[in-house]
């Protein structure tokens, strides 16, 4: 606290990164036109609805809301995941711009964004279809345009929402304290807890049904909260450290424990990617199945992709624990790994250099995704199992992606706070 008071900068930084997070909250209040809002109970009262997802987490409820900003950053988080696939070999112009530096950055950059704009358009007209046909009484009332000029409005609005929150994220990147698009996702989720401990403890304390056993379960899902919080921020910042030797410099420095040169590996290298992934793909068929009228096909969608029964919470894990791999190796290619440090001159001690690094790193990698992997699949399995066990509200999640997320970004913009500071006292010694 001390650091941030004697940092002007800092301290502007983080007012000023209040002040975007801010509008970006008051616009959850701001509705999309033509809705009938006395009909949207409908809506909320559909526990079961698995309409909106990641889209309504990321959010923070602005969506089943049908707020302006309804879809926040998510266009942008598909669409870098997008741009970032492709470049790994798919489209060679893609990739050269991945090599060029701090300007093939900045073209990435522009075409991610204009990438979610498109997306963000779908998304939207998406959901105003999507949303019509399975609640028809929610848009377009008595006198309201009925055409297809109307759904494209909405969209467009939607559209317009998520380009203003894209600005928001880079105010708060380029002035605030850095993770804008993070930060905005954060703060959506964080708004969801007030109203989850409150279902909590409606459903535990103050319903008379429950008795002492709902303020036993009350006390254990707080209690479970809490673990899961210290789990989670000891795994995010565990790495696994692979030293390095730079031909140029004495080896003695490294056998006496004096030398600071590693390649540090996070145990969750993935980070949330997997387990996002993973519920867009049982999503999509569960949406499907949305728009069907009861009957066989129904059924068997709901038994395959839904992960509350066992056939779709079984294939689930078996994403995650797929896409773990699929992206950490995507992100931490070994071969590039051993050629960079080829062209630094250097070594991973006890290693030759080329091939036999490359299968090092590779061995690495596979370890540290297999405790990966099964830390991502607790996580994202523990709602699902404390859900049935504790009989928890739907609006009650205990672990998840989210808690992920938080954590996360809470650990990098602490990060980014205290490098910031350093910054300027080294600037002031220097000086």
């Amino acid at each position: 606290m001390a650091m941030i008071l004697k940092n002007k900068k800092l301290w502007l930084g983080i007012l000023f990164t209040l002040l975007m997070l801010l509008i970006y909250r008051l616009g959850y209040y701001i509705q999309l036109p033509y809705i009938r809002y006395e009909n949207m109970e409908a809506i909320y009262n559909d526990a079961s609805s698995k309409m909106f997802g990641f889209l309504d987490v990321f959010s923070g409820g602005a969506l089943s809301n049908f707020s302006i900003l309804a879809l926040g950053v998510s266009p942008y988080i598909t669409a870098s995941i997008v741009v970032q696939l492709l470049q790994m070999d798919i489209i060679k112009p893609l990739k050269e711009w991945s090599e060029e530096g701090e300007e093939g950055k900045q073209k990435l950059n522009t075409l991610t964004r204009y990438l979610a704009i498109f997306l963000a358009f779908v998304q939207s007209l998406t959901v105003v279809l999507g949303v019509t046909v399975s609640y028809k009484k929610v848009f377009f009332g008595v006198g309201t345009p009925n055409g297809a000029m109307t759904y494209i409005y909405l969209s467009i609005v939607m559209t317009a929402g998520t380009g203003f929150v894209l600005w928001l994220a880079d105010r708060i990147t380029k002035h605030g304290v850095g993770n804008g698009t993070s930060l905005m996702i954060v703060v959506g989720i964080i708004a969801s807890y007030p109203d989850m401990i409150n279902d909590l403890m409606q459903t535990y304390i103050f319903d008379t049904e429950a008795g002492s056993a709902g303020i036993w379960k009350f006390i254990i899902s707080i209690i479970l909260m809490v673990l899961l919080v210290i789990g989670i921020v000891f795994m995010e910042a565990a790495q696994r450290k692979i030293p390095v030797q730079y031909a140029n410099r004495p080896s003695s420095a490294i056998l006496q424990g004096r030398s600071d040169s590693n390649i540090p590996i996070k145990l969750n290298s993935a980070s949330v990617i997997p387990v996002i992934f993973a519920s867009t793909l049982l999503s999509l068929p569960s949406t499907i199945s949305g728009f069907l009228s009861e009957g066989t096909a129904k059924t068997v969608l709901n038994m395959i992709f839904s992960t509350s029964e066992p056939i779709g919470f079984a294939l689930y894990i078996i994403l995650i624990v797929v896409f773990t791999f699929f992206y950490s190796f995507l992100q931490m290619s070994p071969d590039k790994m051993a050629e960079n440090l080829q062209k630094q001159n250097a070594y991973v001690p006890g290693i030759r250099p080329g091939e036999e690094t490359s299968a090092y790193f590779s061995r690495v990698l596979f370890k540290i995704n297999v405790v990966g992997a099964i830390y991502l699949s607790i996580l994202a399995s523990l709602p699902i199992i404390m859900t049935k066990v504790l009989n928890l509200p739907a609006s009650v999640q205990i672990g998840g992606t989210g808690l992920i997320i938080v954590v996360g970004v809470a650990i990098e913009t602490v990060k980014q706070i205290k490098q910031i500071g350093q910054e300027k006292s080294y600037r002031g010694f220097m000086d």
